[in-house]
Parts: structure tokens; C-alpha cells; sequence
């Protein structure tokens, strides 16, 4: 890194629906972080364990196909306690014993601004 750098925050985004996947990324980058994508529980759980800056993971909740973004929210808070989670949905309107320690919702459609905007307090 050159003098006078930043480390951008790290931001998993898992997302099945690519469409909305590349939404989430333009998201994530148009904030200032640095984005890595997984289209599932087991992309999002292979990317944590080799990528350990990952800060942050924006994940939706229903996930297609295997895990769904609940469960893989507790994994990744037993797993990896300190990374932050945003979960989100146009399905399912979790409780909020559904979610782990931390966990935060936005529903679909989320307004950009909330969401950015809970990226940079929890990457502060």
C-alpha cells in the first residue's frame, strides 16, 4: 500500500439473485468499501475463512438454495464473533430473536442511504 492509503473496510455481500447481487455491490463500493460477493451460505463461509478482513457481511435472507440467511447470521456470529451483519428481505420480516447479537434489518426495497449508513457506523 502507498503512503498516504486507507484500508477500505471489507464487505461480504451474499445475495443468490444476481440482478440484486450487482445492486448490492454497486452499493457497497459506492460507500467506500472494498466488496467481495458469494451467491450462498457455502460461497459466503468459503470466502470468510480465507478472506479474515471481511468487517462486514450484507446478506439477504432467503438464500435459494441451502442455508438460508438466518442461520448462516448465527453461524457467522458463533464462527466470527466480530463481524458485523446486515440482513435484509422482501420475504421474511425477522423478529428480533431471529437475529444474532447486533444483527440489523432493512426490508426490501431499503433506501440506499439507511443502509450505507449503517455500514459506516459499524465499520467506524
Amino acid at each position: 500500500m502507498a503512503s498516504g492509503e486507507t484500508t477500505r473496510a471489507v464487505v461480504l455481500v451474499i445475495e443468490d439473485e444476481p440482478i440484486l447481487r450487482m445492486m448490492a455491490l454497486d452499493l457497497v463500493e459506492d460507500a467506500g468499501f472494498e466488496a467481495v460477493e458469494a451467491r450462498n451460505a457455502d460461497e459466503a463461509v468459503r470466502a470468510l475463512e480465507v478472506r479474515p478482513e471481511i468487517r462486514i457481511v450484507f446478506s439477504d435472507i432467503d438464500l435459494g438454495v441451502g442455508m438460508d440467511g438466518i442461520k448462516l447470521a448465527q453461524a457467522i456470529r458463533n464462527r466470527w464473533p466480530p463481524v458485523e451483519i446486515i440482513m435484509t428481505s422482501g420475504k421474511v420480516k425477522p423478529g428480533s430473536h431471529d437475529l444474532p447479537a447486533r444483527g440489523m434489518f432493512f426490508e426490501k426495497p431499503y433506501r440506499r442511504e439507511d443502509v450505507t449508513a449503517a455500514m459506516r457506523k459499524l465499520a467506524a
